[in-house]
């Protein structure tokens, strides 16, 4: 007898459907066929302790067991509980009138219990695609599964919970979540505010702007001015995830095995990797492909403190991502692609002892060696950052006041002003297949710049003149083009003016030919 359970397989952040068949024949053995790895070659293991505590027993025949499509690899321990059923059903211990019906994910521990999956929200999308009425998944990823609407998705604790629904000898847990109300209660909590800053006027109007635009920053300042504070005071600023945005994002921490607790992240994500980090844990990949902190960062921050400690071939892969706002890694026996549509913020010392144009202290660095510490930031890397910002230090008097900064909220309601201009803007726009929906001016193509940053002569020829004296590069024209064009929606100006494009000028610091001198 042959019959058949359905799965899924993880490709990037995407499912594509596996079928477990299954038959048996005179024989005293089982083979698990269809190009599976060591973690799914164990299921025949851990199969056969679960049935065995749960009161079944393996049929006593040669089973054999494909996972097709065959040219699929399968991953991971998810196949476990589609494997049992499929035996089962095979050994004509249960029907199998509802296994058309039901994708199935879980894995099994020896006792009989079913353990969370990574990944259990594309797996959902994709049952709804495939219109089957419903998901059975781990009782820990139910909530997570249930974000997607008009599926029946059931909870499991335990094999025979699974054996007894399917034989309609019991029912299983149905969850449900609304997404829309978690989303509009949501309680975001920011762990710092800009309230809490004192002074640092100009740099903060540099957040703002950054966080209008979805432009990418960097700070350069002395130790103690300040740099990792304001970095974490930006997601309080930043404009809150749109429900489509969350569901990206939820999906993405998903096949990462990161669950939120409400089933749906509803906040920016902010990540912050030690220096220490390698290109593949930054970028993604692996034997087994996993999104990497990039991709985790996607509609959020990404914050890189000590950027020269940072190896160079690290964040030399930061490049493209930034680019394309997307990753592909291509494996040998596959390719995937994942998003990495984020805000890259960055810190650094001026110089290897840090003092370097400090306004008190001395530096006791050489020019050659701040040279040499400037240069692990390679040119196209800087390229890619928008605004380039010079932190001064604090003199006492200005730590010492007790005036209140401005708050956080207030300056957020000045920078979703700005995004609902850019909304407006690029709402109406067509976007042809493939290509990504555009949210912000960081984002704009060159046929939308030409259409939305056109410049008037005198800021044509103050453009001009800071190409050739600071000798940037195109990429960088583009740039300070995109940032004037924010910082009219943020003066709430419809053309970009002589004054929009010298203040966005004023934001390339590491372009000067000798750094430090103004």
């Amino acid at each position: 007898m042959v019959v058949q359970t359905i799965s899924a397989a993880l490709q990037g952040i995407d499912a594509t459907p596996v079928y477990c068949e299954t038959a048996t024949s005179p024989g005293c053995r089982v083979l698990i066929i269809g190009l599976p790895d060591a973690a799914v070659k164990e299921s025949r293991d851990r199969m056969e302790s679960a049935l065995r505590e749960s009161g079944f027993h393996t049929p006593r025949k040669q089973i054999v067991i494909n996972l097709a499509p065959a040219d699929v690899r399968k991953e991971g321990s998810m196949y476990d509980v589609p494997i049992a059923v499929a035996v089962l059903a095979a050994g004509e211990e249960i029907p199998a009138n509802k296994l058309s019906q039901y994708m199935m994910v879980g894995e099994l521990s020896l006792d009989g219990k079913v353990k969370p999956v990574s990944g259990c929200l594309p797996f959902a999308i994709l049952a709804r695609q495939m219109k089957l009425k419903g998901i059975i998944v781990p009782r820990e990823n139910a909530r997570e599964a249930a974000v997607v609407n008009n599926l029946q998705v059931l909870a499991a604790d335990t094999l025979l919970q699974v054996v007894n629904f399917l034989s309609d000898k019991g029912e299983l847990d149905e969850v449900t979540v609304n997404t829309r109300e978690i989303f509009a209660s949501a309680e975001r909590i920011f762990p710092a505010d800009f309230a809490d800053v004192k002074g640092q006027e100009q740099v903060k109007r540099a957040f703002a702007i950054a966080a209008s635009g979805g432009h990418n920053l960097i700070m350069v300042g002395p130790p103690g001015a300040g740099k990792s504070m304001m970095a974490k005071c930006l997601p309080s600023i930043l404009p809150p995830l749109s429900l489509s945005e969350a569901l990206e994002t939820t999906k993405i921490h998903s096949v990462a095995g990161m669950r939120a607790a409400t089933g749906l992240i509803t906040q920016r994500p902010f990540r912050a990797p030690h220096h220490t980090i390698s290109s593949v844990a930054l970028i993604g990949g692996g034997s087994n492909p996993m999104p990497g902190e990039v991709s985790l960062a996607h509609n959020g921050v990404l914050y890189l403190d000590e950027l020269p400690e940072f190896r160079r071939e690290v964040l030399e892969v930061l490049r493209q991502p930034l680019e394309d706002r997307v990753i592909t890694i291509a494996r040998a026996k596959n390719t995937v692609t994942y998003p990495s549509g984020v805000m890259l913020v960055a810190s650094m010392n001026p110089c290897p002892c840090g003092y370097y144009n400090h306004p008190t202290r001395d530096c006791t660095c050489s020019e050659g060696q701040v040279r040499k510490y400037l240069s692990r930031i390679s040119g196209p890397l800087l390229d890619r950052i928008d605004l380039q910002i010079e932190i001064r230090p604090l003199s006492f008097e200005e730590m010492s006041r007790t005036h209140v900064a401005e708050s956080s909220a207030s300056i957020r309601e000045r920078v979703l002003k700005a995004r609902r201009i850019q909304e407006e803007r690029f709402g109406s726009i067509p976007v042809e297949e493939g290509q990504r929906t555009i949210h912000c001016n960081a984002q704009m193509t060159p046929s939308l710049m030409r259409q939305f940053c056109q410049l008037d002569d005198r800021s044509l020829r103050m453009l001009q003149n800071a190409m050739s004296k600071l000798d940037l590069s195109a990429r960088a024209y583009d740039r300070i083009l995109r940032v004037a064009r924010t910082i009219a929606d943020y003066e709430g100006a419809e053309n970009i003016a002589s004054t929009h494009v010298a203040e966005a000028i004023s934001y390339r610091n590491l372009d000067r030919s000798s750094w430090g001198q103004q």
